[in-house]
């Protein structure tokens, strides 16, 4: 057994993952649609040994314990059984950004998990199979394992749910501003919200666009074509959070500065600068543009007091090895 790193990015979904059709496996209802993110990564380090008695998780510094720790014990269980092996593990991960704050962290954390726990095993999986694993620990983990713009396939079955690299990170340098206007844990993880989604009245009608409005997505994505792209983001974004306030119980997940950015960036593109948002399962608001534009965005989303920082982002490639001990 041994040791080993992996970083591994979060992901901004503009084909949003919201609602499943098999809770334990984590398959989705329909194909989704992502950028990974350049500056919102995970490092974790992952080393198997007999010294430690039991598995140990520190995220951020700190020992988890509870749910959070149960996720990860599981997900460290599928790569032993799949190695053959019983060995306790060491789990060390960092986030360069909130955690639980909807930037994707269970995303970039599962699949830096993956990775890092696969090679410290001594397993050697394609990036397929990888992208599998990772699904099963979180869903839109799948999505961070390729590199750059990636479709997660929903598939029919376990085996070919999983995430493909459409374009590399270079095919399209779309910058992502990521206003925080909230860093604290969401009260509703994603896991219940995505259990509540099929009780909005709205969950079929949402479920019936997607197919047009993936295919028109992807057509502005291979174009790098802006002006197509801005209000599909934005329809769908808005699409999925309709569902959240109509689900059963109903979620809020935004915060007042999250509808002020909505208000303002429309505005801005409305006075002809190239910008647009997207907002996942948090408050927080993906403000995309073009780099022509990111000089101004940034200065303008500053300007805002309900913005407390900011998180620009470019395409990032997909999760990596940065050092691997074998014993």
């Amino acid at each position: 057994m041994g040791k080993a790193t992996a970083i591994a990015h979060a992901n901004i979904a503009f084909i949003k993952y919201w609602g499943v059709r098999d809770a334990a496996r984590r398959l989705p209802t329909n194909n989704s649609l992502s950028m990974n993110l350049d500056t919102a990564y995970t490092t974790t380090t992952v080393e198997f040994a007999a010294g430690y008695g039991q598995d140990v998780v520190l995220l951020d510094g700190v020992e988890v314990a509870g749910r959070e720790r149960a996720r990860v014990v599981e997900h460290l269980d599928r790569v032993r059984a799949r190695a053959g092996m019983a060995l306790p593990a060491r789990v060390v991960s960092v986030n360069s950004f909130p955690t639980a704050a909807g930037i994707a962290s269970s995303a970039s954390g599962f699949a830096a998990l993956t990775v890092a726990a696969c090679t410290a095993a001594g397993l050697h999986l394609s990036e397929r199979e990888l992208s599998v694993l990772a699904r099963l620990g979180s869903g839109s983990a799948c999505r961070s394992v390729p590199g750059g713009f990636v479709e997660w396939q929903a598939g029919e079955s376990s085996e070919d749910s999983y995430a493909v690299s459409l374009f590399p990170p270079e095919h399209w340098d779309l910058r992502d501003v990521v206003a925080i206007v909230g860093g604290e844990a969401k009260a509703v993880s994603s896991t219940a919200g995505h259990a509540a989604a099929p009780g909005s009245p709205f969950f079929p009608a949402r479920l019936a666009t997607l197919p047009e409005r993936l295919a028109r997505l992807k057509a502005a994505l291979a174009g790098r074509d802006f002006a197509a792209f801005a209000p599909l983001v934005e329809e769908e974004a808005l699409s999925m959070h309709a569902v959240m306030l109509t689900s059963r119980p109903a979620i809020l997940y935004w915060a007042p500065g999250t509808v002020r950015l909505v208000q303002a960036v429309w505005a801005w593109r409305a006075a002809g600068l190239p910008v647009c948002f997207t907002i996942d399962a948090g408050p927080n608001v993906h403000v995309l543009c073009l780099p022509e534009a990111q000089a101004e965005v940034e200065r303008r989303l500053h300007a805002l007091a309900e913005v407390q920082s900011l998180l620009p982002c470019r395409p990032a490639g997909g999760t990596r090895l940065v050092e691997v001990q074998q014993t």
